[in-house]
């Protein structure tokens, strides 16, 4: 007679229990939620709105770009971060001898990745109709919260990356030296026209340029290129970044 586990739970379940775990640690790290959401929104308040009050466009762009400054936070800090302390203190190998499903703690902080690009996206466009005098339709308003949340997903593979790298004493240091170079390079703080040529020149090499060009074309000032290509880099940067994590993580 085959035994069988009573109640035994369902993949799906499991998978539930584990993004509500990693949503209960983020809310008890008041460090990583409060800035992750607040400062892309003090950001904007102050270079998009208070310095930019009487240039409705700079009020546009800006939003824009850091709403895609905004989501690439919890990306690489929910992954790189959390990600190298978890292997440093043992909590990885620690789920991977539990009967759960090997993919279920990096689906829970994809999805919190998402839920808080979703919020950041939606304090930013508030904030922008508001208080910045940007006027959106719901269309695209809806396509731009779209590519603020799905555009999370390059940052939460880079950030994989540097979780698997280095250790979790040097994590937010690595992580910051990617993020914030990474934004100003992709003209994400300032249009790269203020900055000189050989800026443009290599933006195209940064994700963060191509994700920041789909939000901007959202509002009619990206570079004029085609949306095809912009998703086409993200899609090979995030298959790229999981192939070589998941190579890491196997060796660990």
């Amino acid at each position: 007679m085959n035994a069988t586990v009573p109640n035994a739970p369902s993949t799906l379940r499991l998978y539930l229990h584990e993004a509500r775990y990693e949503c209960l640690r983020l809310l008890r790290t008041p460090s990583f939620a409060l800035p992750t959401l607040i400062f892309p929104l003090m950001f904007y308040l102050l270079f998009g709105v208070l310095l930019n009050r009487a240039n409705p466009d700079a009020s546009r762009y800006l939003m824009a770009s850091y709403s895609v400054f905004g989501v690439m936070g919890p990306g690489l800090f929910g992954f790189g971060v959390s990600l190298a302390l978890d292997r440093e203190r043992g909590l990885l190998s620690l789920k991977r001898a539990l009967p759960v499903p090997a993919g279920a703690p990096l689906a829970a902080k994809m999805v919190m990745a998402m839920l808080f690009a979703t919020c950041i996206g939606v304090l930013l466009m508030l904030a922008g109709r508001v208080l910045g005098g940007v006027q959106l339709s719901l269309a695209q308003m809806a396509t731009l919260l779209a590519i603020d949340v799905l555009g999370v997903l390059p940052f939460c593979a880079l950030g994989l990356l540097i979780g698997t790298l280095v250790s979790g004493s040097g994590a937010p240091a690595v992580v910051n030296l990617v993020y914030l170079p990474l934004a100003l390079l992709s003209g994400l703080w300032l249009p790269l026209s203020v900055l000189p040529p050989f800026f443009g020149q290599i933006a195209p090499l940064w994700p963060a340029w191509h994700l920041g060009q789909l939000a901007l074309k959202v509002v009619g000032q990206d570079g004029g290129h085609p949306a095809w290509l912009h998703v086409l880099v993200l899609i090979v940067v995030t298959a790229a970044c999981l192939g070589l994590a998941r190579r890491r993580l196997q060796r660990a």
